[in-house]
């Protein structure tokens, strides 16, 4: 049997233990550095679902540029396109809550969980908000040569031709067909739903009158307005908007509670550490009062309404519940 002593007099021992107790020295020294690495120490990914060039693209690019500058690190945008925004968010659910990976929150990341439940693996609750950014208005328009001139009108027009009138829709659970559906439950109305893929798909049928109303992102009516193919009945914001100054508010035609305005911001993964959520969130706040960043964003037609991480959490935890009972009451469901 080895004698536990002749190890203490063995001069390889001795070396042996005074390595050892300089690695955990060091390793106690290290830790905390890395604990207290400061963040972001590298390049942040920004998850945008929809693709280059679009409108949730374009505005998630004019905060986020300038944000990285703030923060010392690129922000990435990644463009993951598909199954109505379920791409992008499983991409966001499945990435680490470190800070690094962030997403543009847009109204599918509530309304994918109800509308596709076998796709939608993650759910609104996996994901928490760095702030709020705003999002373009809509506006209800039809065919300029359609005798309603105002939205009260058209509300009579849609009542006395409820056989025969329609609207059009660019996608199940899209902003405009929520917006609609709201404005239909609020008065009562059932109009014919003609689906499209994609707004540009539907302005020729609503300005020949083959469709009778519409409700379009105000930027894309714009033109076709100021062409005169198109006649904007109301805009659906809070408040009216510079391009179209002329243009009463759904609830200034005399319909209140009857807005839909969806909302664009930035999100991350739930467990994202508060810290991290606060630089995020403070750098956002600062993006978002640039003159240059307020001006990207007025030409894109957004209204800005800037909240920061807690104010937004709160706005999306009430488009929840807007939104779920919307879709219960209205019985919205994708086409089997």
């Amino acid at each position: 049997m080895t004698n536990p002593d002749t190890f203490k007099r063995h001069p390889a021992w001795k070396g042996l233990l005074s390595g050892a107790i300089a690695l955990g020295c060091l390793s106690m020294a290290v830790a905390p550095a890395i604990a207290d690495e400061p963040y972001p120490s590298k390049p942040i990914r920004l998850i945008v679902m929809y693709p280059a060039g679009g409108v949730v693209d374009l505005v998630g690019r004019a905060v986020s540029e300038r944000m990285g500058s703030m923060l010392g690190q690129p922000i990435v945008v990644e463009n993951k396109v598909g199954a109505s925004g379920t791409v992008g968010f499983s991409e966001l659910a499945r990435a680490p809550a470190d800070g690094y990976t962030l997403a543009m929150g847009v109204a599918n990341m509530i309304t994918n969980p109800i509308l596709l439940p076998k796709v939608t693996k993650w759910k609104t609750a996996d994901f928490i908000g760095i702030g709020q950014i705003g999002a373009p208005p809509n506006v209800f328009v039809t065919a300029s040569s359609h005798p309603a001139k105002t939205l009260p009108q058209m509300v009579d027009y849609l009542k006395a031709n409820a056989a025969t009138a329609s609207v059009s829709n660019p996608g199940i659970g899209t902003s405009n067909h929520l917006g609609q559906e709201l404005f239909f439950k609020r008065t009562n109305l059932n109009p014919s739903n003609v689906l499209y893929k994609g707004q540009p798909a539907m302005v020729a049928d609503i300005a020949s009158g083959q469709v009778t109303l519409g409700l379009m992102t105000a930027a894309l009516a714009n033109a076709q307005i100021q062409k005169g193919t198109l006649k904007a009945l109301a805009v659906g914001a809070n408040a009216r908007i510079a391009s179209l100054p002329n243009t009463p508010t759904v609830a200034e035609a005399g319909f209140s509670d009857a807005t839909y305005m969806p909302t664009y911001g930035i999100i991350a993964r739930a467990g994202t550490p508060k810290a991290m959520v606060d630089k995020l969130s403070d750098a956002m706040q600062k993006a978002m009062a640039s003159p240059e960043v307020i001006s990207r964003l007025e030409k894109i037609g957004a209204v800005i309404s800037p909240a920061n991480a807690a104010q937004y959490d709160q706005n999306i935890a009430a488009e929840i519940k807007l939104l779920s009972g919307l879709i219960r009451d209205r019985n919205i469901r994708l086409p089997n």
